[in-house]
C-alpha cells in the first residue's frame, strides 16, 4: 500500500476524501488541498492513472479547445454547462504549460500531448504533492456511511483502517475497460444515499451485427473511409442527434472507427444506423451523369468514390442482378437505386464490444440530484460525484478529459471555499 510515499495515516480525519484517483479525482484532491484543506484520495488500484495513460494511444488528448455543452449527451442536457463555463480549455492548457508540457493540436480541436500521457499523470501527482495531498491505494472500501464523529459527516472502513471526513468525493469512473480496474462503486453510493442512477451503458464503442447479417461484410475487415454518420430522422431517442464526418473502420464484427465511436453514445437497441459511404457528392446524379463518357466497370467506377474493396462489394451486388457490368450497360434507375443506397446505407446494429472496449460510460448519476455548480447531492451535504460516474458523456475526441477537469474544479472550488 502507498500512503504518500509513507505507511501511515497521520489522523482519520480529512476536510475531504477523494475517492478514485483517475483524471478528475486527482484533479479535484490537488485543487482542494491548494486551497489549505487535510485532503486524501483513495483508489483500488496499485498503479495510478491507467486510463489516461493509455489515452489518446499513449499522447492523452487532454481537452478539446472547441468545448462546449452541445458536445455532451445527458438526459438532463444543460446540467454541464456551468463547470464547463468556469473550467474552460484554455485554464486547463495554461495549467499543463505551468508543468512544462507542450502540446499539439491534430484536427477538430483535439489537443495532445507532444511527449507522453505519462506527463499529464506526473502533473497530476505534482499537483497533490504541492498540496500535500495523501494518496492511499492499492485500498478498498469495506463501507461508507454517515459520521458521528466530531465534525465529520462521512465514515469509512476501508482496509487501513477507520477514515473520517467532512466532505466526500465520488471520482469512481463508469464501467468502460475493466481490465484496468473499472467498477460500479460510485453507482452503488449514489443508490445507497437514495441518489438516481441514469442506467449505465457503454459508449464510444464499436458496433456489432448478427453475423448472418454481417457475414457478406467480415471479407471487408481493414477497409477504412470517411463517411457521415447519423441517426436517421426519430431514432434518435435523445432530442436531436448530430451527424459526424469521420473516418469508418470495417471489423470482423461490425463497424468500428471514430465516426461510429461518436454514434455510438447516441444510438439505442433496436434502431438503424444511416452511413453516407460517398458523402462528397449526390452518388445517383453523379453515375447517371458519367454514363455517356465512362465506359468502366462498374466497380471501378465506385472505387473513384471509396476503397476498391468496398466498390468490388457493392459493385458485384448489382452485377449479380443486371446482365451489364460496365457502367453505360446499366439503366438509370438501376443506378439511381445504387447511388441513393450508398449516399443513404442502413444498417442496424445488434450491440456493441461492450465495456471492455468502450471510451466511456454513458450514464450515471443522476444530474437532477445534484447542484450544477458544484457537483453535490443537492439532499445531502457534503457529498459530490465529478467525473465520468456522472450522467454527462462527452463527445470523442478529448470532451470527456475537460468534463473531469471542469466538474473536479466546481467541486474543489465549493469544498476549498467552504468554511465547514
Amino acid at each position: 500500500m502507498t500512503i504518500s510515499s509513507t505507511h501511515t495515516v497521520q489522523k482519520s480525519f480529512h476536510d475531504a476524501i477523494v475517492l478514485g484517483a483517475g483524471a478528475a479525482g486527482m484533479f479535484c484532491a490537488a485543487k482542494i488541498a491548494q486551497s489549505g484543506k487535510r485532503v486524501a484520495v483513495l483508489d483500488h488500484a496499485a498503479t495510478l492513472g491507467e486510463k489516461i495513460r493509455i489515452s489518446g494511444g499513449g499522447r492523452c488528448n487532454f481537452t478539446n479547445r472547441d468545448a462546449k455543452p452541445e458536445n455532451f449527451i445527458s438526459e438532463n442536457p444543460g446540467y454541464c454547462r456551468s463547470a464547463l463555463a468556469r473550467y474552460t480549455p484554455q485554464d486547463f492548457i495554461k495549467q499543463i504549460e505551468s508543468h512544462g508540457i507542450s502540446w499539439h493540436e491534430k484536427h477538430k480541436g483535439q489537443l495532445f500531448c507532444d511527449g507522453s500521457a505519462q506527463q499529464i499523470v506526473r502533473m497530476l501527482h505534482g499537483e497533490c504533492a504541492t498540496g500535500g495531498v495523501e494518496i492511499l491505494n492499492p485500498v478498498k472500501l469495506h463501507n461508507l456511511r454517515r459520521s458521528d464523529f466530531g465534525k465529520a459527516r462521512y465514515a469509512l472502513d476501508t482496509s487501513y483502517g477507520p477514515l473520517h471526513c467532512n466532505d466526500l468525493v465520488v471520482a469512481t469512473g463508469g464501467l468502460s475497460i475493466p481490465k484496468i480496474g473499472a467498477s460500479d462503486l460510485g453507482y452503488r453510493i449514489a443508490r445507497q444515499f437514495d441518489i438516481p442512477v441514469v442506467p449505465p451503458c457503454p459508449a464510444l464503442v464499436p458496433l456489432t451485427f448478427e453475423p448472418e447479417v454481417w457475414a457478406p461484410f467480415a471479407k471487408l475487415a481493414g477497409v477504412a473511409l470517411q463517411v457521415v454518420v447519423r441517426l436517421p430522422r426519430g431514432e434518435g431517442g435523445r432530442g436531436n442527434t448530430p451527424e459526424f464526418t469521420e473516418d469508418l473502420l470495417f471489423t470482423h464484427r461490425g463497424l468500428s472507427g471514430p465516426g461510429i465511436l461518436q454514434i455510438s453514445s447516441y444510438w439505442q437497441p433496436g434502431k438503424t444506423i444511416a452511413i453516407d459511404l460517398a458523402h462528397t457528392e449526390p452518388l445517383d446524379a453523379a453515375l447517371i451523369e458519367r454514363k455517356t463518357q465512362d465506359k468502366r466497370a462498374l466497380h471501378n467506377v465506385l472505387a473513384d468514390y471509396m476503397p476498391q474493396r468496398l466498390a468490388d462489394h457493392f459493385g458485384a451486388q448489382v452485377v449479380a442482378l443486371h446482365a451489364g457490368k460496365k457502367l453505360p450497360d446499366l439503366p438509370d434507375s438501376v443506378l439511381h437505386k445504387l447511388g441513393q443506397s450508398l449516399n443513404d446505407w442502413r444498417i442496424e446494429p445488434n450491440g456493441s464490444e461492450g465495456y471492455r472496449k468502450a471510451e466511456v460510460t454513458r450514464g450515471g448519476v443522476d444530474t437532477r440530484a445534484l447542484s450544477s455548480k458544484t457537483m453535490e447531492a443537492t439532499a445531502l451535504a457534503g457529498l459530490y460525484f465529478i467525473g465520468e460516474v456522472v450522467d454527462v458523456t462527452g463527445w470523442l475526441g478529448g470532451y470527456n478529459f475537460q468534463w473531469a477537469w471542469a466538474s473536479a474544479v466546481a467541486a474543489a472550488k465549493a469544498i476549498g471555499e467552504s468554511g465547514v
